[in-house]
């Protein structure tokens, strides 16, 4: 990511017009409600794309009053092909390509500031909620067709490289979610990552330059997991350092090192636990 634009790529298994279709038409059902994913998310009720050019991208929050905020504009609308939108309370153009592949399609989201506009203004949120696309899409034919909530719990840590830990953080602890099942792509250049464990979100997020070598690492996030013993044998196998191995103290936990020090804590998750 630079300070003028930033790029997501995900790879879905559909052609390139139902790949279109998902994009602009279930929007409210891969766009996930966060606190802070909306202009105004405290009085959201429905997120919508209206088609063509000339459409609206709208934030509905008393549709019978009235009451909705207009968000972008499209100027480019090519089904199976291309959409390009023009923020209307940011100073950015967002343009996505919808590629076929030989497995399906690969569709790239890029958003940039305006010439001359002031990177107060902007932000790269359609660029933060790819991989959420990537993922609605991939489980789609199963899923409840509902917008799913997260919890009132969110934890963000800063990495130097949030998008290398986050491939590790998948790879060696099994992160993921119904919103980011695959890790982030090499060529990805947007900064910010989310999974959600339960209905609670992990946000990384970078270190402006250098982590301070003074800079105390504090936080030690706590995973619930269907079976304790499987998951540590997998972070063993993959590498991890085990700071403390599965032990019974209330709960039976281990706890276990990332790759930039952070220590995690996994617990034994109840039957009932969501």
């Amino acid at each position: 990511m630079t300070e003028n634009s930033a790029t997501a790529i995900v790879e879905v298994g559909v052609d390139p017009q139902t790949a279109f279709d998902v994009f602009t038409g279930e929007i409210d059902l891969w766009w996930v409600r966060g606190p802070i994913n909306f202009h105004d998310a405290s009085r959201l009720t429905e997120l919508r794309i209206e088609p063509g050019v000339g459409g609206r991208v709208v934030e509905v929050y008393d549709e019978a009053a009235g009451d909705v905020l207009v968000t972008a504009e499209i100027t480019i609308w090519e089904p199976g092909r291309r959409l390009v939108l023009r923020g209307t309370m940011q100073e950015t153009e967002t343009d996505v390509r919808f590629e076929k592949t030989a497995t399906g399609t690969r569709v790239q989201v890029t958003q940039f500031l305006l010439p001359g506009a002031d990177p107060r203004k902007g932000g790269f949120g359609w660029v933060g909620k790819a991989q959420a696309y990537g993922a609605w899409t991939r489980r789609r034919d199963e899923a409840p067709r509902r917008p799913r909530e997260v919890g009132r719990l969110a934890i963000v840590l800063y990495y130097e490289d949030p998008k290398a830990t986050a491939r590790w953080l998948m790879d060696v602890f099994q992160l993921g979610s119904w919103d980011v099942d695959q890790p982030p792509a090499e060529d990805d250049t947007f900064g910010w990552t989310e999974f959600h464990i339960g209905d609670s979100s992990v946000v990384l997020l970078p270190i402006k330059g250098q982590r301070p070598v003074d800079m105390p690492i504090v936080a030690m996030p706590w995973v619930y997991v269907d079976d304790l013993e499987a998951h540590y044998a997998h972070a063993v196998s993959r590498g991890a350092r085990v700071v403390s191995k599965i032990r019974s103290h209330g709960s039976r936990t281990y706890v276990a090192e990332d790759r930039e020090g952070y220590r995690w804590t996994f617990a034994q998750a109840r039957p009932t636990m969501r």
